[in-house]
Parts: structure tokens; sequence; C-alpha cells
């Protein structure tokens, strides 16, 4: 559905965007994480051929964004981070206005808006001014907009940038509609554990390097550096302290503020953690539970973002 090759800009000795090559299949929503500056938006503005890269290409449909911008244009959805909406206009005219933009018979669009409106939760504000409507209402009215065309394909720059928990809610509910309509979704965002929870894969980029791809697990697997264990104890904390102390893949050994348990940092793998819990047990330490605590998507990011190398 979406095939970046070599994609790169640059913008006299400042590469914005370097040799960018990622492949995103129908129906997937892909995540696009990336500290501000990193290159997000500029890629996403090529996508919607609104920016010309220096070199390389992209298809999107099967449609060559240098060559055919018009018929890649007719594919997507896109909203960027920052938009612009008509004042004078109602919710309803304001979707009308763009409907007619995209040749869509008047017919047809008295149909599609009401629609579009029930989807982004807005059919209560048909008649409302665009100017009086909320931050959220109005990104959820953009998001209308975008769609108004049944595009395959939707590019959302920073959806939930700015807004409340609450609406930030309701727009990750609406993409999780989209997702099962069937829509093919780019989005980007520093809401990073509710991407984790949206997105089929995500992209990691850096100084407009991708240097990352995959599931957040996949993503995970692939870091070097070690485990984070959590042992909590029923009684004998300093006895544990001191047999987990000795054991030569164990760092880092703090007691936790609880009083009953302790933390390591822990540079084994899957199996040597089964041969140290048995040992701890051989020891008759009271082990009530003994864990390893996974990283979410903002540790990741803040880890490969710090130049940690991939394997």
């Amino acid at each position: 559905m979406i095939e970046i090759i070599d994609l790169t800009k640059q913008y006299g000795k400042f590469t914005a965007l370097d040799c960018l090559n990622l492949t995103i299949d129908k129906g997937t929503v892909f995540g696009f994480v990336g500290q501000n500056g990193a290159g997000k938006s500029t890629t996403f503005s090529i996508l919607a051929t609104l920016l010309s890269p220096s070199s390389g290409t992209a298809y999107i449909n099967g449609f060559n964004i240098r060559s055919e911008p018009k018929a890649v244009r007719s594919q997507i959805g896109y909203m960027p981070d920052f938009f612009g909406v008509y004042d004078q206009l109602k919710t309803v005219e304001y979707l009308d206005f763009y409907g007619a933009s995209y040749g869509i018979s008047q017919s047809e669009r008295n149909k599609l808006i009401p629609q579009l409106l029930e989807l982004v939760n807005l059919t209560d504000k048909q008649d409302s001014y665009v100017d009086i409507l909320s931050r959220g209402m109005k990104q959820r009215l953009c998001l209308a907009r975008s769609l108004i065309h049944d595009p395959e394909v939707l590019i959302l720059d920073e959806p939930a940038s700015g807004l409340d928990p609450r609406a930030r809610v309701e727009m990750r509910e609406i993409l999780k509609e989209l997702k099962n309509m069937g829509k093919t979704i780019l989005i980007s965002s520093h809401i990073l554990p509710e991407l984790a929870e949206m997105c089929d894969t995500i992209g990691i980029i850096d100084q407009g390097r991708l240097v990352a791809q995959g599931s957040v697990s996949e993503i995970q697997q692939r870091l070097k550096g070690e485990k984070l264990i959590v042992v909590k104890l029923q009684h004998g904390l300093d006895e544990a302290v001191r047999f987990f102390e000795d054991q030569p893949m164990v760092s880092g050994l703090v007691k936790r503020e609880d009083g009953h348990s302790l933390q390591f940092i822990y540079s084994g793998d899957a199996e040597d953690q089964v041969q140290l819990l048995k040992m701890a047990l051989l020891q008759n330490l009271a082990i009530v539970s003994f864990s390893e605590i996974e990283t979410n998507l903002e540790d990741v990011f803040m880890e490969i973002t710090k130049g940690v190398e991939l394997t």
C-alpha cells in the first residue's frame, strides 16, 4: 500500500530525512515515533505531495508521489499537525465545502456528511460555528474533513497533540473504528503508550533515519542491554540481597521502598533466569514472586534515541 524508497530531503547542508526505506501493508496502522525535528512531519508532507524530496520516491497504492501527485492525493486523507479552519462556517458547511472541492455531488454530500459527523461524534454540533468548537472538536472535524472523499490511506500528523485526556480517548476510539473499517493509517504521536495500543507496527526515527521498525515486543527483543528483575520475599530480605549480589550477571541491586522486595539488572537470558531462581530456592529464600519488568514504548524510545546499538 505504501512503499518508501531511499527518500531524502536536504536543506542546504542539513539533512532532514536521510535515505528512508519503509513498506506499510494495506490495512496496517503504522505508528511513527520520533523527537521534534526527527523527520516525521517532513516525511508526511512528502507523502502528501506538499513537499518535494531531494531524492528517492514513494508509492501510495501504486501511484508515484513525484510523477503522479494528483492520483496520490485521491488516495490519501492528510491531517497536518497544524491546520486552519474557516471560522465563519458552520460545521456542516465546512464539510460541505470540502466535499464540493473533491467533486462530490450535492446529493452524495447530503448523505455522507451526517455519517462523518456521527463517526467523529459531532452530530450535535452540525449547526455550530467552527470558531466556537473546542480544540478536541476541531481536531475531530479536521479528521472528518480528511475522510470526506473516502481515502484508502490516512496520514495523521500528531492528531492527539494538545488534547486533554478525554479528547485523546475520543480520538483513539475513532482511530480504532477506522482501523476496523480497513483503512491504512500512518500516524505520529507523542502519546507513546496509546500508539503501542493502536498500532500494528511502529517505526522509530532519529535525526532523519529510521533506527528501528517492528512491533513493540520485537523492538524490545532486539535491544541490547539488561533486564530489570524484581524479587518479592515473605521474609529474609537482607539474606536475599547478599545472595543475589554474589551472582555474576547481577548488577545495580537495590532494596525497594516496600521493605519486602528488591530489584536488580540482569544480563542473562531466559534460561539463565530459570537457573538463578532454582539456585535462590535451594538457598531456602522465601521468594513470593520473581518477575521481569517489561519495558514500555516510552522506555524503548528513550533507549534507542540515546543511541543504543541494535543487533
